[in-house]
């Protein structure tokens, strides 16, 4: 489960609290002209088509909830769609910041249709529909050929190319995001500003905790749908409530049909698929599929250990007199390498894995009943935020497969593994083994340089060469003991050619081979700003209006990209689980209400004093390395994380209200600073060239060139 939507809602409560500013401003200037008095609907502007689409009679506490239905489903089904599409189009969970980016500019987009004569909602439930049965339908994949970076798939590369299906998707996930917006854009006018932004950011936060619930009940995507179609339902006119909820039944029995599809389920990061594929000795082996691809194959650990399957046994064979009486195996899964640990002697093994509904299935279905043993602890977390907090001596420390098919949610390159296998984080393994002790990694790794990295990577660590035991197809083991003396290994390893440094927690990107961003990255970006550059141009006017707000555009884009840091800073620090992603993101939401309810309740100082602020706050958080924060205690780890991730949040949102606040035209304001923030999200990519850390001067660029370009009158800064 992802909660991505921080930004977007961040950018509608502060939209809304402008807008409404807006006509506070204006109808105090009539108030007593028998015009107009402050809190009644406001009159249109001058030369605008906004026309509410609200009942004429409609009542506070009616546009109250219609902005909470909005808002809380406009979140929700960004979410859903991350997690359905990502699950049933071949591939594209290692594309999900594509769909982000696609609700990005939905949800902006439809903030500029709230001030146009029609209405694109009622197109939202049909275009769900036709998106879901069509997906359902004709299954397609994308074709990620190339071997610059590694996807790790057991399906056949097919498929239209990647450069094509994603800007695809990205235009029809904009436009169907775009309805709900919609509701929320005409409904911050009609609300005191007080009373707007507070009731979005609540709708916002429940559809993220709505999320987060389902996710955590591991509800069938039946669920997703149902919420869903009821509330787009009840956000359409009563002309048009039939229609949409004939569009809904369809969406349901859709999702039902794959609900109940024998074998399928759903954790917090995959749509999993069981199946039966045969006996060994009257055992049945279970294969493990996850997102349309082939994960594990669960069965008995007498079957593992076969020569067939050698990678299994081989870490036990590579030291002398080992001693096994605490092992740690990362990448538990389904249970056959924790079977295999006790049944050569384990006295007790940690297992840990991330998903928890995997670790359900191997209790269920696993013969050996591995997690049923006395002698076995399950440890349901990111491997990584384990190993960090821990203070067990280990005999054997196992990296056992531990590959995923997803990303982390908001970010465009960590895998939910990337952590796990820097140079600090082999580091640490070799901090946790005994004297005697041993490490090992084993996997299909797909590229022989691949091989050589983790080979050099575990080399640098333990400050000698490793054993590496290779099988056909790449598949590979990596042992290496703490003492040389303890290790023993079947030849002498020699690297395939130039070996790749290793991947840091700066730069988690193991399975990229390095050189320049990947062409279908740049093609893919590409077409997706030429898109969004002709949609705002149509629905925002020209840009020829747009250019006194340059200024908007440059801090767009910083704050999509200082979001992209903190997430990967807390995935570090806290790990790479879905709860994270989730407290992160509704924390973002909390900032950003308590950025505007300072604009609001309080003077604020100069924008150039702000400005300075975040230069400051940027400089701080860019030299404190989050590396040193992993050895702290929990809470004190947290309240320094999150002083230095949300202070340039909290200045960023301040310096955005008071300059926006002061434009003469918000609509072509506003679909400049749309631009600015998808042009931060293409920029995330270049962390691949400058890592994490480095994205901070990137981002005090940004910053640096807003401020320039902020407008001034008699050689002062507008603002407010």
């Amino acid at each position: 489960m992802s909660v991505e939507n921080a930004p977007q809602a961040g950018t509608a409560a502060v939209w809304g609290q402008l807008m409404s500013e807006r006509t506070q401003r204006r109808n105090s200037t009539t108030a007593g002209t028998g015009t107009t008095v402050a809190g009644a609907r406001p009159e249109p502007p001058a030369g605008s088509t906004f026309v509410p689409h609200l009942d004429p009679g409609a009542t506070e506490k009616s546009v109250i909830v219609r902005l909470v239905l909005g808002s809380f489903v406009m979140l929700f089904i960004e979410l859903a769609l991350i997690r359905w599409l990502g699950s049933n189009i071949l591939h594209l969970s290692y594309f999900t910041n594509f769909v982000l980016l696609g609700s990005f500019l939905g949800i902006g987009l439809g903030f500029l249709i709230a001030r146009k004569s029609w209405s694109i909602l009622p197109v939202s439930g049909g275009l769900l529909m036709l998106l879901v049965l069509g997906v359902f339908l004709f299954p397609v994949g994308l074709d990620r050929t190339g071997t610059s970076i590694i996807y790790f798939t057991a399906a056949n590369p097919s498929g239209p190319p990647a450069w094509l299906v994603l800007p695809l998707i990205f235009v029809v996930v904009a436009v169907l995001l775009a309805g709900p917006a919609e509701v929320v854009g005409r409904c911050f006018g009609q609300l005191k500003p007080l009373t707007s932004y507070r009731w979005d950011l609540i709708g916002s936060l429940s559809g993220i905790l709505t999320f987060t619930l389902v996710s955590f009940l591991r509800a069938p995507s039946l669920v997703w749908g149902l919420i869903a179609s009821i509330v787009l339902v009840a956000l359409n006119r009563p002309g048009l409530k039939l229609l949409t909820g004939i569009f809904g039944v369809g969406i349901v029995l859709v999702l039902l049909a794959e609900s109940t599809t024998a074998g399928v389920s759903w954790s917090p990061y995959y749509k999993v698929l069981t199946e039966d594929a045969g006996t060994f000795q009257g055992s049945t082996l279970v294969k493990i599929s996850v997102n349309g691809v082939p994960h594990q194959l669960m069965g008995p650990a007498e079957w593992k250990l076969t020569e067939a399957e050698a990678q299994y046994r081989t870490p036990y064979e590579r030291t002398v007199n080992q001693s096994l009486d605490n092992v740690l195996i990362v990448g538990a899964g389904s249970g056959s390498d924790v079977a295999i640990a006790l049944s050569k002697g384990a006295k007790h093994v940690d297992a840990v894995d991330i998903d928890p509904r995997i670790v359900q299935i191997g209790e269920q279905r696993n013969t050996d009943r591995p997690y049923q043993d006395p002698r076995v602890d399950v440890h349901i977390n990111d491997g990584r935020a384990f190993l960090e907090s821990t203070s067990t001596k280990y005999d054997l420390i196992l990296f056992a497969l531990p590959d995923s098919l997803a990303l982390v949610n908001g970010a465009s390159q960590i895998r939910l593994e990337s952590f796990l296998f820097t140079a600090q984080a082999l580091q640490a393994a070799h901090d946790h083994l005994k004297p005697t002790g041993a490490f090992s990694m084993y996997n299909y790794y797909r590229e022989p340089w691949l091989i050589d990295r983790l080979a050099g990577t575990a080399a640098a660590a333990f400050g000698h060469q490793p054993c590496v035991d290779q099988t056909v197809d790449h598949q590979a083991v990596v042992t290496i003991a703490v003492d040389p003396a303890n290790q023993k290994c079947a030849n002498t390893y020699q690297a395939s050619g130039p070996v790749i440094a290793p991947a840091t927690d700066d730069r988690p990107f193991l399975y990229f081979e390095g050189g320049g961003i990947p062409a279908m990255y740049l093609w893919t970006l590409f077409g997706i700003l030429l898109i969004s550059l002709i949609a705002v141009r149509s629905l925002g006017g020209p840009f020829r209006s747009m250019r006194p707000y340059a200024d908007l555009f440059f801090m767009g884009a910083a704050f999509l990209l200082l979001e992209t840091k903190n997430i990967a800073t807390f995935a570090l620090l806290f790990g790479t689980t879905w709860l994270v992603n989730a407290m992160v993101f509704a924390g973002v939401l909390v900032i950003v209400l308590l950025a505007v309810e300072t604009t609001r309740r309080f003077r604020t100082p100069p924008l150039p004093v702000v400005w300075g602020a975040i230069l400051v706050a940027l400089a701080l958080a860019y030299v404190v390395n989050p590396d040193w924060l992993l050895a702290w205690p929990f809470w004190p780890r947290l309240i320094v994380a999150v002083l230095l991730a949300f202070l340039p949040i909290y200045l960023a949102n301040i310096a955005f209200a008071k300059r926006f606040a002061a434009t003469d035209h918000a609509q072509a304001a506003f679909g400049v600073n749309l631009l600015g923030a998808i042009l931060g999200g293409c920029l995330e990519y270049a962390a691949l060239l400058t890592g994490y850390r480095n994205l901070l001067i990137l981002v005090a660029v940004l910053y640096g060139l807003a401020f320039l370009l902020t407008p001034r009158r008699g050689g002062k800064l507008i603002s407010i």
